[in-house]
């Protein structure tokens, strides 16, 4: 990693750090940050489908060693939990944070401050969990750590569910995009998520991630310090879609595409609510998952 200067780095250098934060807190007043395009003020704090005001709103951070291991290394990754989603997942295991909003206001010299923290404790990077309806704010936020001495890569931690006008004022900024994929069929993200759109979304927001930062590449160390990672949960009676994902990201974005294929799922939230949901992943269709993430070719992390 000592090698590698973060892109923000030289985003600042350019003044198109600046340039970025004034775009995107314009953005605010009539918010278009994702697909949703609530075009609600949220400088008044109004809020929209994610339920998020003027200020960020972070439930926890701390060096996390639960992460991917190109992120974590030997001293975790620098992992901020920020509160409400724009997706809303009815299964989702941070569904206090995410749906019902707990957390805690911070403004940007208390964000850029935790960017600092996080470094001072040897986290190989800063990795924002749920980030796309606060970029404005990180990117406020972002602008003062520099000052501070803030010098380890960012990773952009999201559902998939991503807007190509936020995603281009993220061009250069962020190091590393680490996007969920998770339904190839829309009927299911309509009803699970509220987002009928959402496989065209995020084919339209991965490739966009990939053709900013290329495939994962990594220090000395086996660290990641840019590229594109792309995590999928298997869930139970959805193969098919996993099979048409990894298709897709073998021929449509690159073969040399990292993937976790993820087995946690687990019925919590509202999953009660679908005969579908209720049950957790069998250990016999993560296997299925895994065999076919090996005949892809494409970079299965484990």
């Amino acid at each position: 990693m000592h090698s590698y200067i973060p892109g923000y780095l030289r985003a600042r250098q350019t003044g198109r750090l600046k340039q970025a934060v004034q775009q995107a807190l314009d953005m605010l007043s009539s918010c278009t940050l994702c697909p949703r395009q609530c075009r609600v003020d949220r400088t008044r704090d109004e809020t929209g489908y994610c339920g998020a005001g003027r200020q960020a709103k972070v439930a926890s951070f701390s060096p996390h060693f639960g992460e991917e291991p190109p992120l974590v290394g030997d001293h975790g990754s620098g992992t901020i939990f920020f509160s409400c989603c724009n997706l809303q997942c009815v299964f989702c295991q941070n569904h206090e944070i995410s749906i019902r909003g707990e957390g805690h206001i911070l403004f940007p010299n208390q964000l850029a401050a935790m960017m600092i923290r996080l470094q001072e404790q040897g986290c190989h990077n800063i990795n924002f969990v749920t980030p796309t309806h606060v970029v404005p704010q990180i990117l406020e936020a972002l602008d003062r750590a520099v000052n501070l001495g803030l010098r380890i890569p960012l990773v952009y931690n999201c559902s998939g569910y991503e807007s190509p006008d936020t995603l281009a004022l993220l061009d250069g900024i962020i190091d590393i995009y680490m996007p969920d994929f998770k339904f190839w069929d829309n009927a299911a993200a309509g009803r699970f998520c509220n987002a009928p759109d959402y496989r065209e979304t995020a084919q339209a927001a991965i490739s966009a991630m990939h053709a900013q930062v290329g495939d994962l590449k990594m220090d000395d160390a086996g660290v990641a310090c840019s590229g594109l990672l792309v995590r999928h949960l298997v869930m139970p009676g959805r193969l098919e879609d996993t099979r048409q994902i990894l298709e897709f990201l073998k021929t449509s974005v690159s073969p040399g595409t990292h993937v976790n294929l993820m087995s946690q799922y687990r019925p919590v939230g509202e999953a009660f609510r679908f005969s579908d949901l209720c049950h957790p992943l069998s250990v016999t269709e993560f296997r299925q998952a895994l065999d076919m993430g090996k005949d892809s070719g494409l970079n299965l992390i484990r």
